[in-house]
């Protein structure tokens, strides 16, 4: 769960220039003014509020009939440099030069840097802006109207011109887009579309429009390539119909059909999705039905690189499944051959490369297959099993839907490619099964899971047609797994719309936007578990998996409240935004003022890389501590601000045909009747507010004293920890250095007495730890002993008289030795003798002197090893018996 930081942003706020963004224009504030006289006469229209849409830090903010465009670092830096001048600046002449400036209105070009204003040509309240995926196209939506603004470039937010600015906008369907048709319930941008060109209208009378833009065609904005009615596709027998919508205005009365089919909502899985979900619609009516419209592409669309493969292995291993099996029935060979035919000429075709910008991969853009047909089958109603049972009429209300794909599954496709494929991890993670989500009115999001799986359906051609009247054996149907509430009993109001919008951190969070609060819900505590059951990779109990799988539920935090949850004050849909100057971030706005919320995210939290200098090395961090508790920002009310409309109805009365009824006396007539009538509803309305806001502003106040209190008892709190930290509590008067000085040599007297008492302890542990001799040590003690032994004659027995057979004794070792020594001298003796005698006599062979000298030195060299022997063995003798 996200963890609040901050609930309001400095430069956001009443008085900084991003404030500008969400401001009311006059002509609203005056068009709320008299909002209560004509409350019976017009009522307001009831559908989502999409007003903000954002291209990277940039935001696009529809206020009325205008845009407000703006990049939020910019607006962030400019406030910040602003902040810092002020504190930097001193003296009240100062302080007077900057008021009179901004009074002035010269400093307008300061403020305005990073925000413009964009004029449209709308005849009504824009109700929802939604960005195209390449980010150079908005869809401008009103009640019922659609205009495609072409969005200039991020220059012109640091110009020197300031004003406002009239960017190229086109109006979609200038004849089928009007007052007197049905209105529009959402536009979506296409995720096949090439380069995002492609937009997809859903009108409330069920009928769905593809739109493929063209910068250099015009005309591609009047008409479009494809349009599907689908009330004609869910009575349609074969593929040769016509379920075109028609271009005559529909009749208004009433018919089951347009009371059961109106749509509430559509939308298309994400563009890295896995399987057919890139290219299904699916569509949520307000009773509670769920439909799908699978495949449904534009005349020229632009596939990720694994859709098409994908595609094929799964189309062509199917088909040789179910191809000479009796058991399959005739309804799903047809399918299977079907989507053979529709593979089997996309693979014939030869994709057109179109080049895309420096730096980013080449386009493939293939057409539309025409057989077995453009328009698929529509599939549905889904049956919704193990629905819970709420007992509340207002959950079958749905007001949207959202549906996250399966998982791109590469790594089968991919085996033995040298290639690696530039996909988004967070398309790669997740489960092998979609995921519905609906909404409703009361604000109960429940949770569905497609275990079949979509696919694409044709209806049967004409020769086959008996066909369609045969019942299917697997009718479409999604698992329901969990319900969970957003509101209270108390915030439910039939006239509320929530809304849900996708999280920047995983496909698989959201927020729930409704009038009252801003709800996160996470569903990665079980996704990723679910995932890990279906692939089976678990030992356990399956009753222990299944309890662990139904007691991980989603998560659910509601992030934001708003106070007054007056469904005449909607929040706007919420925009997530992570960028490393904002944060991670979270925008929404109420028609009076914005509503931003900073969320704690570390790996953001980087602090700007300092420059190593010898006049930094001691500057101190002057980064506050976030220890505080983060609490909603409080907005007085907005009625205490706004100016009375009772001139603004005198003024309209002076006027009137009924002008001279203002200058004469007053008298009892229906006229004067009916004047006093409106202005005591004007009057009375705004007593009211004024009222509520007051009692409000009283409790406002009242809260503020609690909370300085409970803020007042941390802090005494805090203080006292950090004094009996550093002492400050004592009774004596002792000054700070002395304290200090004091405390550090305690602490290194104590130093020294652990340490000393663990010198101790280490050498009265080595003294009484006994350790094994090692082989060397009892080799060396068995040695001493049998010495001993022979030295003395102390060990006997049969021990003795063994050890006495293995190893000689000293002495007569010695003996032996002695005796050698003499037998070897006598023998050397006698050899010279008779080298002597033998040079002596004449006649016989003569020895060379160096071998006699060679062998003389042999003889020697023995004899004193031999006496160094018997020394080194007398004196080992002596000292053994000295030893003993």
């Amino acid at each position: 769960m996200p963890k609040v930081k901050h609930y309001s942003a400095s430069w956001l706020a009443g008085g900084a220039p991003g404030h500008q963004l969400f401001e009311p224009s006059a002509e609203a504030i005056r068009s709320r003014a008299l909002s209560p006289s004509y409350a019976s006469k017009k009522k307001a229209a009831v559908g989502p509020r999409r007003t903000i849409a954002r291209r990277g830090t940039e935001v696009f903010v529809a206020v009325g009939k205008e845009i407000r465009w703006a990049d939020l670092v910019y607006l962030k830096d400019e406030w910040t440099a602003k902040q810092s001048r002020n504190r930097s600046s001193s003296g009240a002449r100062i302080k007077r030069e900057d008021s009179f400036r901004s009074i002035g209105g010269d400093d307008n070009v300061e403020y305005a840097a990073g925000f413009r204003t964009l004029k449209t040509p709308v005849a009504d309240d824009i109700r929802q802006l939604i960005i195209s995926p390449n980010a150079n196209y908005l869809a401008i939506l009103t009640t019922h109207t659609v205009h495609i603004c072409v969005l200039p470039d991020s220059s012109h937010l640091t110009s020197e011109d300031t004003g406002p600015m009239r960017p190229s906008i086109y109006t979609l369907g200038p004849t089928t887009h009007v007052t007197s048709r049905s209105p529009i319930v959402t536009a979506l941008w296409h995720p096949l579309g090439v380069n995002g060109s492609c937009i997809v209208t859903v009108t409330a009378d069920a009928v769905v429009r593809l739109w493929e833009l063209s910068p250099t065609d015009r005309w591609s904005y009047d008409s479009p390539t494809t349009s599907v009615d689908l009330k004609k596709l869910a009575d349609g027998k074969t593929l040769d119909q016509d379920f075109t919508a028609s271009n005559a205005a529909t009749s208004k009365g009433f018919s089951p059909d347009s009371f059961e089919m109106e749509i509430a909502a559509a939308c298309f899985a994400t563009r890295g999705s896995g399987g057919w979900n890139p290219m299904t619609l699916w569509v949520a009516m307000r009773e509670g039905d769920v439909y799908a419209l699978c495949p449904l592409l534009p005349q020229r669309w632009a596939p990720p690189p694994t859709l098409i493969p994908s595609l094929s292995v799964s189309i062509v291993a199917t088909v040789a499944s179910i191809e000479d099996d009796p058991t399959i029935d005739e309804n799903e060979k047809l399918l299977a051959q079907q989507q053979l035919q529709w593979m089997g000429e996309l693979d014939s075709q030869d994709p057109q490369i179109i080049e895309g910008l420096p730096g980013e991969p080449t386009v493939e853009v293939y057409s539309r297959p025409q057989r077995p047909g453009v328009v698929p089958r529509l599939q549905g109603p889904f049956y919704l099993s193990s629905e819970p049972d709420t007992g509340d009429d207002l959950d079958s209300m749905i007001t949207d839907i959202l549906v996250i794909g399966k998982r791109t599954e590469t790594d089968d496709l991919m085996m033995g490619e040298d290639e690696e494929l530039d996909l988004n991890e967070g398309d790669q993670e997740g489960s092998s099964l979609a995921v519905v989500c609906l909404l409703s009115t009361s604000g109960q999001v429940r949770i569905y899971l497609d275990l079949d799986g979509v696919q694409a359906q044709w209806l049967p051609p004409k020769t086959k047609s008996r066909l369609s009247r045969l019942p299917s054996h697997s009718e479409p149907s999604l698992l329901a797994f969990q319900a969970i509430d957003t509101m209270s009993a108390v915030e439910v109001n039939e006239e509320s719309w929530p809304v849900f919008s996708t999280d920047v951190m995983s496909r698989y969070n959201f927020f729930v936007t409704h009038h009252a609060a801003i709800t996160f819900i996470s569903l990665t505590p079980w996704i990723f578990r679910l995932e890990g059951e279906l692939l089976g990779d678990h030992e356990a109990g399956t009753d222990f998996r299944i309890g662990l799988l139904v007691n991980s539920q989603s998560g659910r935090d509601r992030i934001f409240a708003q106070p007054t949850a007056d469904v005449a004050v909607p929040l706007a849909a919420s925009v997530a935004i992570r960028d490393p100057d904002l944060g991670y971030f979270l925008l929404s706005a109420t028609p009076y003022e914005p509503v931003a919320l900073t969320f704690d995210t570390p790996e953001l939290d980087v602090e700007p890389l300092r420059q190593d200098s010898p006049s930094r090395e001691h500057e101190p961090n002057m980064t506050p501590l976030d220890f505080y508790e983060p609490r909603p920002v409080f907005n007085p009310p907005h009625t205490l601000d706004q100016n009375s409309a009772l001139p603004t109805l005198l003024e309209r009365l002076r006027t009137s045909r009924h002008k001279t009824v203002v200058s004469q006396e007053v008298k009892l007539s229906p006229l004067t009747l009916q004047i006093f009538t409106d202005a005591h509803k004007v009057l009375s309305d705004e007593t009211f507010k004024l009222g509520v806001a007051a009692a409000e502003l009283f409790r406002r106040c009242e809260l503020l004293q609690t909370e300085l209190r409970q803020q007042i008892r941390k802090a005494n709190e805090v203080k006292g920890k950090v004094d009996a930290i550093s002492g400050a509590c004592r009774d004596d008067h002792e000054t700070d250095n002395a304290k200090y000085e004091r405390r550090i040599s305690e602490a290194r007297d104590r130093k020294d007495r652990l340490a000393t008492r663990m010198e101790n302890l280490r050498k009265l542990v080595g003294r009484a730890t006994t350790r094994d001799l090692s082989t060397k040590e009892r080799a060396f003690a068995e040695e001493v002993r049998t010495l001993a032994s022979s030295v003395d004659g102390s060990l006997g027995g049969v021990e003795n008289g063994a050890r006495q057979q293995q190893t000689k004794q000293p002495w007569k070792r010695l003996e032996e030795v002695s005796n050698l020594q003499s037998e070897l001298l006598g023998e050397a003796e006698s050899l010279k003798k008779s080298s002597d005698a033998e040079i002596t006599k004449p006649g016989e062979l003569r020895i060379p002197q160096d071998v006699r000298r060679n062998k003389l030195q042999q003889v020697q060299g023995l004899l004193s090893r031999e006496t160094a022997l018997v020394e080194a063995l007398t004196s080992r003798l002596e000292r053994l018996q000295t030893d003993v």
